[in-house]
């Protein structure tokens, strides 16, 4: 272990900078290569190097950088690009997640400090996008705030490069996005889909120096052409015109950009059919690059070059980022080019697809619980019933009427009370009516009197005429008695008083017939049903339902229908027909005017039909009102 540690010790000091001729010489290489640096894997090798042999007594260097996955892979290695610096990463790991410089002793076996980790990290913008390690021989002269010192300043280096890069990335890709926004305009100015895909093809094969420039769009038989660069119209039934839509084809079917010759990114691609598109004309590179659209690629644009160099990869990008941009809005003009039935056919074949295509499982789900819902709805029956707003009546309502013109003088119940026949309800004034009686029994007395005298006279004519009017005297007397005695007005039947409230109708005059109180039996009811008038076929005479009333929610009284009213009523927009029952049963403590909903057992229907039943039915009628 010690020859070993030894040999560890040796190889560092040998390191050591050393301001020899020799040492010098290998600086100044160090630092022509790191000036010169085409790439940054190579500018980080020689960074890497430069900072290692500023360092006294290092033995190895690792740098790391940040992946765009978030990982950090190694960037360079010192002084061989094959070792195994597995060792160094636990340094790196710690200062990454400190943020700060790190330094780890490892012991030898003798208890002594044989080498020191140093692990140094590299933020750009408070964000480390990298950490450098290095392994140095522990040695009583070293100092490690030099050390760090040289980490630090030397990082800015590797710091300006990655800006130089981003910034470098940035641009191009602002110069991406420009190009393929003035393309994209290029399209937009026009509302009809073939002279915006005209202008498009043209502008594509101006600025990209194409012989030939071609847009089609994905339909049930397979890709078909649309515009093509530098023609009005052409011949689809062409041989070039198939070769064409066979490339779109290949690159439609792939979902990807296809080229031929083949270019970085495009190499595991079939590309048979731009192979032959280029083999039978004077075409030398073949680029397609697919139209993205809602529902995936919509359709594919083919450039075709003299030249037999392939297209680079910026241009590739930039009609990618392009077709991605104008896809959607050449998609929405040829919609709104189509007629209503392309557009169904459209969204039933992407609805077929959807449910019995590869993709969208969730779907799928859906239309099988739906399909299952809809069989046991269609399959399980249920007791289909007819409700309706429901009231509570007495089979018999009693009215108590005035008699005669007069004057109320006392009320002696109200809604609510149970009242015995003959019981008085209201009295009515009833002075004058004593004194018209009074009146007229004297006026009969006064004609007896008048008789007696003619009969003693032996006046036959005078005793005639007497005897008419005492008739006619006796007739008023026993017509005010009459009336007397039906100034108090009583209940026709034992019952319950329904209406007539007259506590602030006392002293008030009252009219010959004017009903004072309704009394209805306690012990007879019948119900009313207002039935709609869509359900109003289902019921007849004879069938049992269940009432639940306001006053009693929890409990249901059984009836009978008993009889069918033929004339509707308006009530909220819709007609209502009178459907009347008898109760069955009475447990409750009801009572007239109670309200509730009735239902009337119809009979055995299925779910399905009972769910949509009033769908069907205003469906019916409204294609029937259609049907010349």
């Amino acid at each position: 272990m010690d020859s070993v540690e030894q040999a560890e010790t040796n190889a560092a000091r040998k390191r050591a900078p050393d301001f020899s001729v020799g040492a010098t010489s290998d600086n100044a290489a160090l630092w022509a290569s790191f000036a010169t640096a085409d790439s940054i894997g190579a500018f980080c090798s020689s960074w890497l190097a430069l900072q290692c042999s500023q360092i006294p007594f290092s033995s190895t260097g690792l740098l790391l950088l940040q992946s765009p996955d978030g990982s950090y892979r190694p960037a360079a290695i010192w002084p061989d690009a094959e070792s195994d610096v597995t060792y160094l990463t636990p340094g790196a790991e710690q200062a990454v997640c400190d943020g700060r410089g790190v330094v780890r002793s490892i012991l030898a076996s003798t208890g002594a400090a044989a080498r020191m980790h140093v692990a140094f990290p590299i933020a750009v913008q408070g964000s480390v996008i990298g950490v450098v390690a290095v392994d140095i021989a522990s040695n009583a002269g070293l100092d490690l705030q030099a050390v760090f010192r040289q980490l630090q300043w030397g990082s800015g280096w590797l710091e300006a490069a990655l800006r130089r890069r981003q910034n470098s990335g940035d641009a191009s890709s602002l110069a991406r996005a420009n190009a393929a926004l003035d393309l994209l305009a290029v399209a937009g100015e026009h509302a009809r889909l073939q002279v915006a895909a005209t202008a498009l093809v043209n502008e594509l094969a101006a600025r990209y120096d194409c012989e030939r420039v071609s847009l089609g769009f994905h339909e049930r038989r397979g890709m078909r052409l649309r515009a093509m660069s530098h023609s009005a119209w052409f011949q689809r039934k062409a041989e070039l015109i198939g070769r064409i839509e066979s490339a779109m084809d290949e690159a439609f079917d792939q979902r990807q950009s296809t080229s031929y010759p083949l270019i970085p990114g495009t190499q595991k691609r079939i590309a048979i059919a731009h192979k032959d598109l280029v083999a039978r004309g004077p075409i030398g590179s073949a680029l397609s690059v697919p139209i993205s659209g809602n529902n995936g690629v919509a359709g594919i644009i083919t450039l075709e070059r003299r030249t037999p160099e392939p297209f680079d990869i910026e241009t590739l990008q930039t009609l990618e980022l392009l077709g991605s941009l104008a896809g959607p809005v050449l998609e929405l003009q040829r919609n709104a080019e189509r007629l209503l039935t392309g557009r169904a056919i459209a969204n039933a074949r992407s609805g077929l697809a959807a449910v019995f295509g590869p993709r969208r499982p969730a779907v799928k789900l859906a239309v099988l619980a739906s399909l299952c819902v809809i069989g046991f709805l269609s399959f399980a029956k249920s007791e289909f019933r007819v409700s309706g707003k429901a009231v509570l009546e007495g089979s018999v309502q009693r009215a108590a009427v005035v008699p005669f013109d007069g004057f109320l003088a006392q009320a002696l119940v109200r809604p609510g009370d149970v009242v015995r026949k003959g019981e008085t309800l209201a009295v009515l004034e009833d002075r004058d009516l004593m004194l018209e009686r009074t009146r007229w029994e004297i006026e009969v007395r006064k004609l007896q009197q008048k008789y007696r005298d003619a009969q003693s006279q032996h006046d036959r004519l005078a005793m005639k005429l007497v005897q008419a009017q005492t008739d006619q005297a006796q007739a008023q007397a026993a017509l005010a008695a009459d009336k007397l005695s039906r100034s108090r007005i009583g209940a026709a039947i034992d019952g319950f008083v329904v209406s007539g409230d007259l506590s602030h109708m006392l002293g008030a005059p009252v009219q010959q017939g004017k009903v004072l109180f309704e009394v209805a039996p306690l012990d007879s009811y019948r119900v009313v049903l207002h039935v709609d008038e869509e359900d109003i076929r289902h019921v007849s005479l004879g069938q049992q339902g269940q009432l639940a009333l306001t006053g009693a929610a929890g409990q249901t009284v059984p009836f009978r229908v008993s009889r069918l009213t033929s004339v509707a009523a308006a009530e909220e927009g819709r007609n209502f027909f009178r459907v009347e029952a008898d109760l069955l049963e009475n447990d409750l403590p009801l009572r007239p005017g109670m309200e509730g909903i009735g239902k009337i057992d119809i009979g055995q229907r299925s779910l399905l039909w009972v769910a949509t039943r009033s769908l069907i039915e205003r469906t019916r009628l409204f294609v029937w009102s259609w049907i010349p």
